[in-house]
């Protein structure tokens, strides 16, 4: 339809969408209505291997469980506006007619995000124009979540049998979708916000963003969910793991299933997105990582590589000293007060430990900004255009990607003419390499770029085996920033390059919180840019994320590290991140002698 005919079909159906949302929350069944009780709280906080174990003894109802959680959705999506399609009552029928309860994930509800193909709903992505198109099917990854556990018989099992390796003699399905979470549309920001649902907030400060672009299930988790599915293109699951204060983990391409969702940018493979998961706590990421995993998702997806778990490898990571390579700043954009801190209290916790923690030196040819660069250009090689063609005429974007697309847009000259301008008018050398060369690519022009990214990876590679590191795995901040106010990514859209390295390297990373910005601790010493002028950083895509960073406003947002392992190294990763938390809880921070442990935010 043409303008401004379709902004008007814009509308209309962001009131229905949004209407049809309101009448499945206000027509829930009466339970689900009802407030969060000491036996949910019980389940919220309950060990996932205990919980399994007792629905599968039917010692708890998966119905119950089932509740619970629905609770939680009630609750969190009047809060922060974090659920797109909420999937009960159907859930409830799935447990009765497609889930098979004796499986390693027997009855634990799972939220998942908007871009998850689900049978019988929208999957719009945040786009008016994918509305009103429910799928007829369950796309691959629901149908591994419903149906795809190998366990041995007899049944039911206990939880922790079910590994790799047991005899395949019946199909065991486990876990139940319950909601469908918000994102950004375009997919590209850590903002998650679309004109058709609305902005997603933050549970620890409104005014701020959750992350994304699997912002509602940072917003979901946080609040008391328990397993979530997400993507990550350039730290899409890993930047709301740090601003909402949970845990996730990025893993390899061909590692976790990608078939049955939707995308923005299908086709592109410069820098291909990756489903991961996440999860509340440390224990629940890594045994929804292994028992799905466990469930031989190659089965069901052809573009998953037959790597069974390995445990010897996720033991072996918990019961060594360890060598710890520590980015403190990747060059580009240093990180803010509260990050360093985070930074500083992990690497004291993990010395006090027993291990070795050395900062690097990033191989030569290979640094963060030559990767952010040649990232960029990867990911955006069409020139903006593929998620820019189902918005509708004046239907709102993503203040980040709009300014992508605009500088992608410009005529080859008068973007030439742009760069000079920043570089030799403004001096400023690292927005003006990053505007050079972004515009749209000929397969001419993109095959060096993907030349470029294989040389990239084997320095990178050869770097790591060389004497000198040899590390077991590295250490860095997930994002320059705590979580940034609401549409900051109109300054800040480049302020990823602690995430998108390491999708460009295509490396295991987790994401896991440590503490929480502090106003006496963390606040600056100065007006922002003399800090970054003193840092030797005062450029614009610094002060993009550093211009809104204020302890005061900020008190009691989440700060986190990144654990970040080589290629198709999860469990080992898993393994890490179980060291730091433990080295964490020992430590005792000098100021207040009390422990480093994250506190999750309080279930009410």
């Amino acid at each position: 339809m043409l303008p401004p005919f379709d902004y008007l079909t814009y509308r209309r159906i962001r009131s229905q969408k949004q209407a049809e949302r309101d009448r499945r929350f206000s027509t829930l069944p009466h339970p689900y209505l009802l407030g969060i009780t000491k036996a949910d709280k019980e389940i919220i906080n309950q060990p996932i291997e205990q919980l399994v174990e007792d629905i599968q003894t039917s010692k708890t109802s998966a119905l119950t469980v089932l509740r619970t959680y629905g609770k939680v959705a009630v609750r969190a999506q009047k809060r922060t506006n974090c659920i797109t399609e909420l999937l009960l009552p159907e859930a409830e029928s799935w447990l009765e007619s497609e889930v098979n309860l004796k499986g390693p994930l027997a009855g634990i509800p799972v939220s998942v995000k908007d871009s998850l193909q689900v049978k019988g709903f929208d999957t719009t992505l945040g786009y008016s124009s994918l509305a009103g198109q429910p799928f007829t099917e369950d796309g691959a990854m629901i149908r591994l979540l419903k149906d795809a556990g190998k366990c041995p018989v007899p049944v039911p099992v206990p939880a922790l049998q079910c590994r790799p390796g047991s005899v395949e003699t019946k199909s065991h399905a486990g876990a139940v979708p319950y909601a469908k979470t918000a994102l950004p549309i375009t997919l590209l920001s850590f903002e998650s916000a679309n004109g058709l649902w609305g902005p997603c907030l933050n549970p620890h400060g409104l005014r701020y963003s959750p992350g994304g672009s699997t912002g509602g299930e940072g917003a979901l988790l946080a609040q008391g969910g328990r397993i979530g599915i997400g993507s990550d293109v350039a730290g899409s699951v890993r930047v709301p793991a740090a601003w909402s204060g949970i845990y996730s983990l990025r893993c390899s391409t061909g590692r976790w299933p990608k078939a049955g969702v939707s995308t923005s940018m299908a086709g592109q493979e410069g820098i291909p997105s990756v489903f991961s998961p996440m999860a509340r706590t440390l224990n629940d990421l890594t045994y929804f990582t292994r028992a799905m995993i466990g469930m031989q998702p190659w089965k069901y997806d052809h573009t998953v590589h037959p790597i069974v778990w390995r445990d010897e490898l996720e033991v072996e990571a918990q019961s060594k000293p360890l060598r710890i390579g520590l980015m403190s700043n990747d060059g580009v954009i240093p990180p803010t007060p509260a990050i360093e801190r985070a930074l500083a209290t992990t690497v004291a916790a993990l010395t006090e430990a027993g291990h070795t923690v050395t900062e690097i030196t990033t191989p030569n040819g290979a640094d963060p900004f030559t990767g952010l660069n040649l990232a960029s250009q990867l990911l955006n090689s069409d020139g903006c255009h593929h998620f820019n063609v189902p918005i509708r005429s004046f239907e709102p974007s993503d203040p980040g990607a709009a300014q992508l697309t605009r500088i992608a847009h410009l005529p080859r000259p008068l973007r030439y003419l742009y760069y000079l301008y920043v570089r030799y008018i403004k001096r400023d050398s690292i927005l003006a390499t990053l505007i050079r060369d972004f515009g749209p690519k000929s397969s001419a022009q993109l095959w060096p770029l993907v030349a470029q990214r294989e040389a990239f990876r084997a320095i990178w590679h050869n770097w790591w085996n060389a004497e000198p590191q040899q590390f077991d795995f590295i250490l860095s901040p997930a994002n320059a920033t705590p979580a940034l106010p609401h549409k900051a990514m109109h300054d800040a859209m480049s302020s990823c390059g602690y995430t998108f390295l390491w999708n460009l390297l295509d490396y295991s990373a987790g994401v896991m919180p440590v503490g929480h910005v502090e106003v006496d601790r963390d606040s600056l010493d100065g007006p922002y840019r003399k800090v970054l002028r003193r840092l030797g950083s005062d450029h614009a895509v610094a002060r993009g994320a550093w211009k809104h960073y204020d302890a005061i406003q900020m008190a009691g947002l989440p700060t986190a590290v990144q654990i970040v392992g080589r290629r198709w190294q999860e469990e080992q990763v898993l393994g890490y991140m179980s060291v730091v938390e433990q080295a964490l809880e020992q430590y005792r921070d000098p100021k207040t002698g009390e422990s480093s442990r994250y506190t999750l935010l309080e279930i009410d």
